[in-house]
């Protein structure tokens, strides 16, 4: 809605974000190539699925949209699930920690707790005949299988010891309590509390690599991206909003939204005005002159050479990649429109990030009362047109959705109840205002004009009623108490 501010649309933001998971995530890096302007990129999509190991058992929403929309653009649902990438943030480690140390291992799905009592009858029916230092294997044990089989069975089983053979297999061997308590103090040990630790945080170890980097983070239209980061793979979402943009900002200093830059660019350049990421670049290739020599040249690594070949929309990787290309293009035509001589025959990066200056930091506001948030200060002030106020006059019963219906030919505004018959319209842009009041000066139904707090507000509008009241009383006890007595 254009009447959310950024701390309510953050709240709200925060209630999706907390439902929903992450399924996909891209990175793209690129490095120059012998000093030329030769961007060469490396660009990777990671399937992700949120961690099983122990009891912590994530519960997230799908959406059949979302679902439709992705299936339509090829997303592989069997490789999220079968294969994603287990992540946490850091209360649930702060857990699964505690359950290692506590040396109370449990067990939250139910597939795995089939496959640990069949693993745990196997081996009580084979050791009470076995000799110390014999072995047997159990099979087919996949993905955290293989650290939970052997945590419960040396937490159910003082004389044994277990040992990963790879290939989902799993070496059990039947040992003296003196050799037992040799084996947990070796640093081979494939089940310290570090490795299972290093092995459930999975992608949040990439994610704390790009901390350490402290390199430019880029995204388009981000601010979504950016608090599903925050609260998968660092903390929760905090419920206040300042919190969260200190937070983003001590993990990554410097912030670039495409979406921040190309909006700014579309007013300054005369191409078409588009929104979706894929168009976005395909306008930025064709204004930009490709025979220019100063222009840089961004060539897929030969490993993601299948992004060359073929474009794939909303596949993560591949729009991480539009995205790197974006931001050099447009900071390309911006350093070119920043001075009157031609553009040095290198144009370096850092060059890039000093015309990119005033848009550090601040990631696009879709639909707000700001149109970025400044996540290195404080946000600007909110820019509307002026709020417009309709009375309704001779139309009972009119409701939120009829009176956009009624503009919606017109303009478009975002709605709300003022009172009983008055409705409050917001627009972001002044030239829908000046027609609303033009066309429906003379309506006979709805009365429009620009809404004056003094005059509109009902809080206001209580305060002059009971300060009439308080007043009139006044007046009536004055003139009452002060009239002459008459004794007979």
């Amino acid at each position: 809605s254009l009447f959310d501010s950024p701390e309510e649309r953050y709240l709200k933001a925060r209630q999706s974000v907390q439902r929903f998971t992450v399924t996909q995530l891209g990175k793209c890096c690129s490095d120059t190539e012998d000093n030329l302007p030769r961007y060469v990129v490396h660009s990777y999509n990671f399937f992700l699925f949120p961690s099983t190991l122990g009891v912590t058992d994530v519960e997230f929403t799908l959406s059949a949209s979302s679902i439709q929309f992705l299936s339509h653009y090829g997303f592989d649902y069997n490789k999220f699930l079968k294969d994603g990438i287990p992540y946490m943030n850091e209360a649930q480690e702060k857990i699964l920690s505690q359950q290692l140390l506590g040396g109370s291992w449990k067990v939250s799905s139910a597939l795995d707790r089939d496959v640990l009592k069949k693993a745990i009858d196997e081996v009580t029916c084979w050791i009470a005949a076995a000799e110390e230092e014999e072995t047997m294997i159990l099979q087919d044990l996949s993905g955290y299988q293989m650290f939970e089989v052997q945590l419960v069975l040396r937490q159910a089983l003082q004389n044994v010891w277990t040992q990963p053979l790879g290939d989902k297999k799993v070496m059990v061997k039947k040992v003296s309590p003196q050799h037992r308590q040799l084996l947990e103090n070796s640093p081979y040990d494939c089940c310290q509390k570090e490795l299972i630790l290093l092995s459930a945080r999975g992608f949040t170890n990439v994610f704390q690599t790009l901390i350490e980097a402290k390199k430019p983070l880029v995204g388009h239209n981000m601010l979504m991206d950016l608090m599903h980061l925050h609260d998968k793979f660092y903390k929760p979402l905090p419920e206040s909003y300042e919190e969260f943009k200190r937070n983003i900002h001590n993990l990554f200093p410097v912030l670039i939204d495409t979406k921040t830059v190309t909006k700014s660019i579309w007013k300054k350049c005369p191409f078409p005005r588009v929104s979706n990421l894929l168009e976005v670049y395909a306008v930025l290739c064709s204004n930009l002159n490709p025979k220019d020599p100063t222009c840089p040249v961004i060539a897929l690594a030969s490993d993601c050479s299948r992004y060359a070949e073929k474009k794939s929309p909303h596949e993560a990787g591949y729009d991480a990649f539009l995205c790197g290309s974006v931001l050099l293009k447009s900071a390309h035509l911006l350093l070119s429109r920043s001075t009157d001589d031609a553009v040095e025959a290198d144009p370096s990066f850092s060059q890039y990030l000093t015309v990119l200056a005033e848009y550090l930091n601040k990631v696009n506001f879709i639909r707000g009362g700001v149109s970025s948030i400044n996540f290195s200060g404080e946000d600007a002030p909110c820019r509307h047109p002026p709020l417009l106020v309709v009375h309704v006059r001779g139309w009972p019963g009119l409701n939120e959705r009829q009176i956009y219906q009624e503009f919606k030919a017109l303009c478009r505004f975002d709605v709300r109840r003022l009172s009983k018959n008055q409705f409050i319209l917001l627009s972001n842009k002044f030239k829908h205002v000046r027609c609303v009041l033009r066309d429906y000066k003379h309506h006979p139904h709805l009365r429009v004009s620009v809404y004056r707090h003094w005059r509109h507000s009902p809080c206001v509008n209580c305060l002059l009623q009971v300060s009439g009241i308080v007043a009139l009383w006044s007046l009536l006890a004055f003139v009452l108490g002060g009239a002459p007595c008459c004794s007979f």
